[in-house]
């Protein structure tokens, strides 16, 4: 619930964010700055890997595989509570869960319930939304860019570029997944004895 009702609330009332506009929020080590991701973790799509795949079929098999992955990842979640599994694999499973359907929310219904963010506020119920049904676009805002430098000019490739450790722009279902598979990792053999 506390993703879409800050995903919602960013989206009606703010313009997607770009170079030059300035974050919602600017605390220098935390960051709200309203982005779309529309493929996967960091923005990567499917057509990335397999470049014979367009944008939008890339986008419907992630869509789909979403969907199937969730629905086995309840089925696990609820045959563990069933069988009275440790406390410890629930919680884990439940934050996946609960992460994993926050965005796909966005990516099946947003496109159908919400008007464009370029350059302007999106609208709750347009006429005509920006993308059809399951091709819409995560909601990431939650940014903390721990430190920044610029590479020293010897260094081949990188040299003088400037660098943003921890730039990943994310919201709170990444947060809610990230944790569920860190207990899953730290507790494993506490949860898979």
């Amino acid at each position: 619930m506390l993703d879409q009702i800050t995903k919602i609330y960013i989206k009606l009332n703010f313009p997607l964010s770009g170079y030059g506009i300035s974050p919602i929020l600017d605390w220098k080590y935390f960051k709200i700055i309203f982005v779309e991701n529309k493929g996967m973790a960091m923005g990567t799509k499917i057509n990335d890997f397999i470049p014979f795949i367009n944008e939008n079929t890339g986008k419907l098999i992630l869509t789909i595989f979403r969907i199937a992955a969730i629905s086995g990842l309840g089925y696990w979640l609820l045959d563990s509570i069933r069988k009275q599994s440790g406390v410890l694999l629930c919680w884990a499973l439940s934050f996946i869960f609960a992460g994993a359907l926050g965005n796909i929310i966005d990516s099946i219904f947003y496109g159908v319930l919400f008007s464009d963010s370029n350059g302007q506020i999106a609208q709750f119920f347009p006429e005509k939304g920006y993308a059809p049904l399951f091709y819409g676009h995560v909601v990431d805002m939650l940014q903390f860019p721990l430190v920044e430098w610029t590479w020293p000019s010897w260094l081949p490739y990188i040299g003088g570029k400037d660098y943003l450790f921890f730039q990943y722009i994310f919201n709170i279902a990444d947060t809610a997944i990230s944790t569920g598979v860190a207990i899953l990792i730290f507790f494993n053999k506490k949860i898979f004895t």
